[in-house]
């Protein structure tokens, strides 16, 4: 039989000051209203139109049984709809096997239902090009579709984009072995080349819109260097046939404007994750991540239903992130970044948020995966001979200061998390503290309570924990950071 019980833990100190004031009223009603900031109407593409010609890949010798690779086929009536200053690319129904495709401006570039995309299987069939991977610029293969330095592209449909990502994953997998006894776990991610699924580079108003997507070989949709881009509706399915490494669902890159909306992610990785640089290249590039919502989405298997980082070099900041339900997600709010990444990650609003069967409700580490993070050459390796990518990775940034993070200013508002095995692990640093969460009608449910280290001044309004285990949140270092009026409820068997 079991006994519910209460514990109300109102916990010594009262917030000096704080008496019933005007002021304080106007205050509070202040905090509790939803953060609907004036740039959410700026974000996002402009509706594109497009002129009426339809150009047929099959009119360009297509094949359309996957028999044979068909990118040049494919490329050439995306270029003919370009020469003609616009228009749509589609495909009869099909199976089309193809490389890297690279979508022109003021092309509507659409896969219709009965139409299957597939990515080849062989990294030949992927150029190099210039591009940013992991927050470091490098050659590394095109994506398999590409929108690069063009503006006024959609790309849609209803069929299938399936990057036959699995001969990829093996292979990173394969690497890692071999790198790992050396010492090189930190490059193995550079030096293992995969192809993502669509990367926006450099580009302007493009939409992304109702595509279903799986197996990608890393990441499936990067927005890298971009503004006002639109990602509506896609279905992401990467953990099919296996488990694939580093095939995050969403992510936006050192970017501006955007809007992800409507988005159905199952992948092995960050399901939606904002990056800006990392290390010394990141600090020398310094673009932000700036204006993004992320609303009316789902989230099933990967890391994080919202991730900030690794990469924070250039800033991230103003992101609303709305009406987003995580089910199996390892994380509600992940923000991680490392000790030479530096940058601000600041103004970060997660509200109306639901969450089940979740590793933590929110967790954040400025020393995230050392074997990762921190790059050592180990012995035996001459530094002349090594590639420009392990050099990048190695350069120190000096002073060491401006590799310290800053994590601040961040809000969560209307968040129901259930079965969770934490509610909250957060852990700054005593040169970098987290400062100014706030906390409004939050009920976490969880197996244990966590802990919050090298923190100051949260703000708590309705908040409660159902901590199975009993336990309450270990604080230290954190001055600032109280849980006076956080209700404290366990579930015990007699």
């Amino acid at each position: 039989m079991k006994a519910f019980h209460s514990l109300l833990a109102v916990l010594l100190l009262s917030y000096v000051g704080c008496k019933n004031t005007t002021e304080t009223r106007e205050r509070e009603a202040e905090e509790s209203t939803p953060f609907e900031p004036e740039w959410i109407n700026k974000v996002g593409a402009e509706q594109n139109e497009f002129k009426e010609a339809v150009f047929y890949v099959n009119d360009y010798a297509a094949v359309a049984d996957g028999s044979a690779l068909t990118t040049p086929a494919i490329q050439k009536a995306i270029d003919a709809a370009a020469a003609n200053g616009g228009g749509t690319v589609t495909f009869k129904p099909g199976t089309y096997l193809t490389g890297s495709i690279f979508i022109k401006e003021n092309v509507h570039f659409t896969i219709p239902n009965g139409v299957e995309l597939l990515g080849s299987e062989d990294i030949e069939d992927y150029p190099e090009i210039d591009t940013r991977i992991a927050g470091i610029e490098m050659k590394w293969p095109a994506a398999l579709i590409n929108v690069l330095d063009q503006k006024n592209v959609t790309i849609d449909g209803d069929g299938l984009v399936d990057g036959q990502g699995k001969v990829f994953w093996d292979y990173y997998w394969n690497l890692r072995k071999e790198y790992e006894p050396k010492g090189l776990r930190w490059i193995v991610d550079y030096d293992a080349k995969r192809p993502r699924t669509i990367l926006i580079q450099n580009a302007e108003n493009v939409v992304l819109e109702d595509l279903n997507i799986q197996r990608a070989g890393f990441w499936t949709v990067q927005v890298l260097f971009s503004n006002h881009i639109t990602v509506d509706g896609l279905t992401i399915r990467n953990n099919i046939g296996g488990h694939g490494p580093s095939t995050d669902g969403i992510d936006i890159d050192s970017s501006k404007y955007i809007l992800v909306q409507n988005c159905d992610i199952d992948c092995n990785d960050d399901n939606f994750c904002l990056k800006a640089g990392r290390d010394w290249d990141g600090l020398r590039v310094d673009r932000p991540t700036e204006y993004v919502v992320i609303r009316d989405c789902i989230a099933l298997a990967g890391s994080g239903l919202t991730t900030i980082g690794s990469e924070t070099s250039g800033d991230i900041r103003h992101v609303l992130v709305t009406n987003i339900q995580g089910k199996g997600t390892k994380t509600g709010l992940k923000i991680k970044s490392a000790t030479n990444r530096g940058g601000t990650v600041e103004d970060i609003h997660m509200q109306n948020i639901k969450m089940d069967s979740v590793g933590t409700f929110i967790e954040v580490s400025m020393n995230w995966n050392p074997a990762y993070s921190y790059s050592k050459l180990p012995e035996g390796y001459a530094y002349d001979s090594i590639p420009k990518r392990w050099k990048t990775l190695l350069k120190e940034v000096t002073p060491a200061e401006k590799g310290i993070p800053t994590f601040k200013d961040i809000s969560l508002y209307n968040i129901d998390v259930k079965g969770a095995n934490r509610a909250i692990y957060v852990n700054g640093m005593e040169t970098s503290t987290v400062r100014n969460i706030k906390l409004e009608d939050v009920q976490i449910g969880a197996a244990k309570a966590g802990q919050i280290t090298f923190s100051q001044d949260w703000t708590l309004k309705n908040v409660s924990l159902n901590i199975a285990d009993g336990s309450t949140l270990t604080i230290e270092n954190a001055p600032g950071v109280e849980f006076p009026n956080t209700l404290y409820i366990t579930n015990d068997e007699d």
